[in-house]
């Protein structure tokens, strides 16, 4: 069986051609065009022999993606790209430009299994894990499509990352290492949905990457009520678990709230919200929910959103409204994903 080349380490790779009876600086040549040069294919790789190429070609395979679907935004310049994997499963991916550079986002997982109540992600569960070339695929192919530079690379696409820790760390030292794509670590946020011995374990990892929590409530009630990953983790559990990861990295932490109208979104849920945080060093990232129509939750007003962010500031907090970006192409998580399953499946039946 073909070994997934992409997901090796530049010491596993050496190792690798060490067997096939290959010099180490082949390693790192190989290194170098799968994760700086962004090489699709062995034949690009033209300062190895034909020969070795053939030889990779035999014992390996580069995971390289393709989109399938495309959507430009005509609001902004966000594109949304729905990459098929090799066995036929679908993923989405974001292009979004700021000022400060390029925006990438993920996906960690084909679909989720976290089934928090407000995102498309969720609705087919969860099919498969991605694996770490993959994850890496979705920034190296928007880079090449889009020809200029990756600069932040945030995973809050389908999926929960921390459900597929190795995967995920993988892809961490991989995207990170100086020899390959070099990005820094301090120019990737993970979103998680609070699980926290992954937390604390990736506290440990060494890679001081922004960890942005979803909060979405003020307390385990309702937060049960859109999450129910809550209903196995508390408040008590998950913030401990994010204040260790600030200690032990130094990274300020980040808390994404959905703003759910009737929901989540009164004065009151914004002061125990502030009171919850806390001293903490940390963001709130408040965010108008982006309406599906399997659930029957709408977005809060805009004055419901400005108050709620004002109490916050009064409090001392650092408190964001998310820019929306690529809001005219199903720009949330999971819902380009969905659109293409459901004409999937109709087209199925139409042909039976």
């Amino acid at each position: 069986m073909k070994k997934d080349i992409k997901s090796m380490t530049a010491e596993e790779l050496e190792k690798e051609l060490s067997l096939m009876g290959e010099k180490p600086f082949r390693a790192g040549q190989i290194f170098s065009w799968l994760h700086e040069k962004l090489a699709a294919d062995f034949s690009e790789m033209t300062n190895l022999s034909k020969a070795l190429r053939e030889r990779l070609s035999e014992n390996f395979f580069i995971t390289a993606l393709e989109p399938v679907e495309v959507l430009s935004s005509r609001l902004d310049s966000t594109k949304k790209y729905l990459f098929r994997l090799a066995d036929g499963n679908v993923i989405e991916s974001v292009w979004m430009e700021y000022h400060h550079g390029n925006s990438v986002c993920i996906s960690s997982q084909a679909g989720c299994r976290m089934g928090c109540r407000f995102c498309a992600s969720t609705l087919y569960g969860l099919a498969r894990n991605l694996t770490a070339s993959e994850m890496l695929e979705q920034v190296y192919r928007m880079q090449a499509l889009q020809g200029k530079r990756v600069s932040n690379v945030v995973i809050m696409g389908s999926g929960e990352p921390l459900d597929n820790y190795d995967n995920f760390v993988r892809f961490l030292r991989l995207i990170t290492d100086e020899k390959g794509f070099n990005l820094s670590a301090r120019a990737i946020t993970v979103s998680t949905c609070g699980l926290p011995d992954q937390i604390r374990r990736l506290a440990g990892e060494g890679i001081p990457i922004t960890l942005a929590l979803s909060l979405h409530a003020p307390d385990d009630e309702k937060r049960r009520e859109l999450m129910p990953i809550a209903n196995r983790y508390s408040l008590k559990e998950v913030l401990p678990a994010c204040d260790e990861y600030f200690e032990r990295t130094g990274r300020r932490l980040s808390f994404e709230y959905s703003l759910v109208r009737g929901v989540n979104d009164n004065e009151e849920e914004a002061k125990a919200l502030a009171a919850l945080l806390g001293k903490r060093s940390c963001h709130v990232n408040l965010i108008p929910v982006n309406p599906i129509k399997e659930r029957n939750y709408a977005r809060s007003g805009r004055e419901e959103i400005l108050n709620f962010k004002n109490i916050l500031e009064k409090s001392g907090i650092n408190v964001t409204i998310r820019r929306e970006m690529g809001r005219d192409i199903n720009g949330a998580c999971g819902q380009l994903r969905r659109s293409y399953r459901q004409n999937d499946c109709r087209e199925k039946e139409d042909r039976t």
